[in-house]
């Protein structure tokens, strides 16, 4: 052992060389780990700068609404003309359509013709309906007369309008096969009206093809992988009502419940968590089943609106909820199967959970902390979101390079013309890529950092409640808590910076291999012999240990930090070493604690889910304007916020416990065994005896 802790914290010896009672865990501190909060700071200048390239750069319109073949977003006010309203994208030709979708061909249906309408356009029952270009040039008419028309002024055309129209060409173009709206653009359906298709044969119109590659074109366009996710970033900008209050004001709302019932009814709350947890994890799992279709008849739809009940289109979307439904089956067997092992083990988890309430009473300010850094947190992710949201809608608006034959009449210049007929598409470059991934890893960090920051901060409230033998003392600051956010915000926040940045490092890296894994995995490289899987898995176990290793070195770090001021490494080595020697100590009792409280933050994080999945089950969510396109990512967002939101509050009972047993089992090893500041609430509370003597004297 490095020696007792006497001159940091309890009684340490004056300039004079006398024992005397100082105050609690003050001493000679100084600011420690300054680089990395210089990196740190740095790090933030440089998230603004990053986030403002997305603020400069990016349109969140483009991650739910197309673009017309002038370039413009539909539902663009701004556009010209203006779109205001006009959302949906709307391919004019369909022989261009089927000819995208024909195997070796150099065309593509980013470059068919498209404009922007109100609603899609469907097929007449006794005549043939025409959907006309923009109005312009001599065809004088506004945008709002043109759309109570229902975007046709054929009868406005001179003949030799008439005659392109009737070559494809434009500027009308009839309507033979019925569309319906799928996520914003007008889906054709591959089944042609007899009467349209009759009177354009009578009019003497081109050949129309008549395939199932018709609608199969559009529908590979609006199923790839980059438009579903700019789907799913787009409707977490449509569900910000549902985050603010699933992710935001519930789970504090819950959270705080959970800490004052842990106050006053500490026995029944293990018992409490886990049947809730296990009540909790059933319902969702059972809402992805609702939504994957499975249970009942509420699966999600892509299809937006009124559309031909006989027509049932899938979107790479119900794929992933059926996925995630398998994955939270397994989840739940797994969890139902454990809480039931550790039935026997809750009586233990009782005994545990009275030390940190009865800290909870005495240091009552603990319960109202987490507040701040939630409230930080808060104006953090709101402005992380925003940002976000732009980032991935950020790039440039660039014409197609193509030596495609698709020419068109042109209203200005009175001819038809086939130069620059070339579509348009959103041109990304890499360094969006690495400015995404920056913005992601920025969000990790500094996620971590205010967490670490509060658990610092209750570590050193609950320290000096402990070094007092739990007595109101001069000793103790009449407001820990404010006098440990005093001493973090002076000494501590480069050793805060650097614990953050390290389990954000690690993090990353687990993320990084994961993909890489994953990409073997698709790619069949995996390894097929024994060994070779054997050595595949383990290593993704053994990175999980080192994980959760560093994890819990942290959280013990930051108390050492709290209580000695010393820097990140060093603290690290003395919490490294105090748990080494008393690992048999600090098992016994904090394990179940650990489990109890985990489970804590997953009935929150899990009612929060479930709070979303009602909120985006109602008609505000599933129709019209601000119809998402799967609950998936909405829902896990509110799980993840419920979680970090949970994390800060149930750290006030993690690190009460945390901190009390180092505090304990430190105070035993510099006294022989017989702790000398252990207050009387912690006797009372472990009033087990032979625990007791378990704790003093360790394994024989």
């Amino acid at each position: 052992m490095r020696g007792p802790l006497g001159a940091v914290i309890g009684r340490y010896p004056s300039s004079d060389g006398n024992t005397q009672m100082g105050g609690i865990i003050r001493h000679n501190r100084k600011c420690r780990d300054i680089a990395f909060l210089v990196i740190f700071i740095a790090f933030w200048v440089a998230m603004i700068v990053n986030s403002s390239f997305g603020f400069n750069q990016g349109n969140p319109l483009r991650l739910t609404y197309g673009l017309d073949y002038k370039g413009n977003v539909c539902g663009d006010k701004n556009a010209q003309p203006g779109l205001r309203q006009l959302e949906l994208r709307y391919w004019l030709n369909p022989n261009q359509v089927y000819q995208s979708g024909l195997k070796g061909s150099e065309f593509k249906l980013a470059n068919a013709r498209t404009i922007c309408l109100l609603d899609c356009p469907f097929a007449s029952e006794d005549q043939l309906n025409w959907v006309c270009d923009y109005p312009d040039g001599d065809i004088h008419l506004s945008m709002d007369d043109w759309i109570d028309r229902n975007y046709d002024y054929y009868e406005f055309l001179t003949p030799e309008m008439r005659n392109s129209s009737l070559q494809l060409q434009g500027p009308c173009y009839p309507v033979i096969f019925p569309s319906v709206n799928v996520y914003w653009s007008c889906q054709y359906i591959a089944r042609a009206s007899n009467i349209s298709l009759r009177h354009w044969q009578q009019m003497g119109g081109v050949n129309i093809n008549e395939d199932i590659i018709i609608d199969k074109s559009i529908h590979r366009s609006i199923n790839s992988r980059s438009s579903v996710l700019k789907r799913y970033m787009a409707d977490i900008g449509k569900a910000w009502p549902v985050l603010i209050v699933c992710g935001g004001f519930l789970p504090l709302f819950l959270s705080v419940i959970w800490l004052l019932m842990i106050r006053h009814f500490v026995a029944a709350m293990p018992w409490v968590t886990v049947a809730l947890f296990n009540v909790l994890i059933v319902s969702v799992t059972m809402f992805y089943y609702l939504k994957a279709g499975w249970i009942g008849n509420d699966a999600i739809s892509p299809i937006i609106g009124e559309h031909d009940p006989y027509i049932r289109i899938y979107g790479r979307e119900i794929h992933h909820i059926r996925a995630v439904a398998v994955l939270m089956t397994f989840i739940m067997i797994v969890a139902v199967l454990t809480s039931i092992a550790i039935v026997r083990r809750i009586l233990m988890a009782t005994s545990v959970l009275k030390v940190a309430a009865k800290v909870i009473g005495e240091v009552q300010a603990l319960i109202i902390f987490p507040i701040i850094p939630y409230t930080i947190l808060a104006i953090f992710y709101m402005f992380w979101f925003s940002a976000a949201l732009h980032l991935f809608s950020s790039g440039q608006v660039v014409q197609n390079d193509c030596n495609t034959n698709c020419c068109a009449y042109d209203l200005v210049s009175k001819r038809v013309n086939c130069d620059h007929c070339c579509g348009y598409s959103i041109h990304y470059t890499p360094h969006i890529g690495v400015a995404i991934l920056f913005h992601l890893f920025g969000c990790y960090w500094a996620t971590q950092f205010f967490i670490a920051c509060s658990s610092t901060v209750i570590a050193g409230s609950v320290a000096s409640y402990y070094w007092a033998r739990g007595e109101t003392s001069p000793d103790i600051p009449f407001l820990p808590v404010f006098s440990s956010m005093k001493r973090l915000m002076r000494y501590g926040l480069g050793s805060v910076a650097l614990g953050s940045l390290i389990v954000s490092f690690v993090e990353s890296i687990r993320f990084m291999l994961e993909s890489i894994r994953r990409k073997l995995k698709v790619s069949s490289t995996t390894p097929h012999s024994y060994i070779g899987k054997a050595a595949f898995h383990s290593s993704r176990f053994f990175f999980r240990c080192i994980e959760w290793t560093i994890k819990s070195v942290n959280r013990n770090a930051y108390i050492m930090i709290a209580i000695t001021g010393k820097s990140f490494c060093k603290a690290s080595a003395i919490a490294t070493e105090l748990i080494i020697n008393n690992i048999l100590r600090i098992g016994r009792v904090n394990v179940i604690g650990d489990v109890i409280l985990f489970l804590g933050k997953l009935c929150v994080s899990l009612s929060s889910a479930l709070f979303a999945f009602l909120m985006l089950d109602t008609h505000k969510y599933r129709s019209a304007h601000n119809k998402i396109s799967s609950p998936v990512f909405p829902v896990v967002v509110c799980w993840g916020l419920g979680y970090v939101v949970a994390t800060l509050f149930f750290a006030v009972v993690e690190m009460s416990i945390d901190t009390i047993i180092l505090s304990f089992c430190q105070d035993s090893e510099e006294h022989q065994g017989t702790a000398q500041y252990a207050p009387p609430l912690l006797i009372e509370t472990l009033n087990d005896q032979n625990e007791m003597q378990r704790l003093t004297q360790g394994p024989h």
